[in-house]
């Protein structure tokens, strides 16, 4: 019954903040990027980012200050798990929604940007013990990434604005969908938005709101998460691997499945990578900061399922990065064993690993 019961409440949990994230938070990020003339990949890399990533970030944050063993590891746990999420699920359901065409520049750009930051994480995860300064270097890879997307003219079409506002139109365009469910969404969002207002105009206000918000449902789920594993006797680690992962992702996926059927493929499948290059260097790199700036030491991670998991990313990567070279393009077979793969992953977690 406990477990029913805490799996229920991580279910609610995940529910409302998809839409705290994407009805409000990315809406007065998406206002302030106008307001200070971000351009449109910075804009995409950084906030917007930021906004999808949000949920992954307050739960590995959280869960660092939970306390030290296997609770830090749940937060490391959601964004690894959700960087194998982006990689199989999100990149293969697009591929099935409709094929995609890829130009180079985004395998050269983000792919080899995110292999050098799962490099890095190897690195950091060799002797189990986060130190400041490599904390500080996932953030600084990132300042090199946001330099490079601010100069490569190539991609400076706002390519990624139009992944934004598509996004954002298309999802709206869902909402106003009739039927029970879309009733309750509705009924759900018009509560909030009566305490935030409207995030176009409120944007400022919008913004603090959501982010309590994110950070009082985020502390619910990371509560949960730990009172489900102790219930089906399993690590919290592996559930920060698949349910959390796999939730706080969903509302992406849908994103990516709707930009793919327009034909854009290559944005959905870009917003992926673009997605684990911020929940790795920023996700996992943030959170640590604050944790050995606040608690005057270092975080020690338990690398034993992480490992795992992060050389299977690895392997995606390699497995992604194939697909994609092959004619530049991705297929549906592809996009079937993408999924396939992350169902395997799942399996794995849960009874072999």
């Amino acid at each position: 019954m406990v477990a029913i019961t805490s799996l229920l409440v991580i279910v609610i949990c995940i529910f409302l903040l998809a839409i705290v994230t994407d009805e409000f938070f990315i809406t007065s990020l998406d206002q302030i990027s106008q307001r200070f003339k971000l351009s449109s990949d910075v804009a995409g890399a950084s906030l917007m980012a930021m906004g999808s990533s949000a949920p992954e970030l307050a739960i590995a944050l959280l869960a660092l200050f939970k306390g030290g063993g296997e609770h830090s590891d749940l937060g490391i746990g959601t964004i690894v798990g959700s960087a194998v999420f982006n990689i199989l699920i999100i990149t293969g359901v697009s591929a099935i929604a409709r094929p995609a065409k890829i130009t180079w520049r985004v395998v050269v750009r983000d792919v080899v940007m995110y292999s050098l930051s799962l490099a890095l994480l190897f690195l950091t995860f060799s002797d189990g013990v986060i130190q400041l300064w490599e904390a500080l270097s996932f953030l600084a890879l990132y300042a090199v990434y946001l330099l490079i997307l601010a100069n490569w003219k190539a991609f400076h079409n706002g390519a990624t604005e139009d992944v934004i506002h598509t996004m954002e139109a298309e999802l709206e365009a869902e909402h106003h969908k009739t039927g029970g469910f879309h009733t309750i969404m509705r009924g759900i969002t018009a509560a909030i938005g009566f305490l935030m207002g409207d995030p176009k105009e409120n944007y400022i206000r919008a913004f603090n709101v959501s982010v309590l918000l994110i950070g009082l449902i985020s502390w619910f789920l990371v509560e949960y998460a730990i009172v489900f594993s102790e219930a089906v006797n399993i690590p919290p680690v592996i559930v920060a691997l698949t349910i959390l992962a796999g939730g706080t992702s969903i509302p992406d996926m849908i994103a990516s499945i709707v930009v793919a059927r327009q034909g854009r493929g290559e944005m959905a499948i870009a917003n992926a990578v673009g997605s684990n290059i911020f929940d790795i260097l920023i996700g996992l790199g943030l959170p640590w900061i604050i944790a050995i700036i606040a608690l005057g030491e270092t975080v020690i991670v338990g690398t034993g399922d992480l490992w795992s998991s992060a050389i299977i990313l690895l392997g995606t990567v390699v497995l992604l990065f194939i697909f994609l070279t092959t004619k530049y393009t991705l297929s549906r077979l592809e996009g079937w064993i993408l999924v396939s793969c992350y169902g395997a992953y799942v399996l794995w977690a849960w009874f072999g690993g």
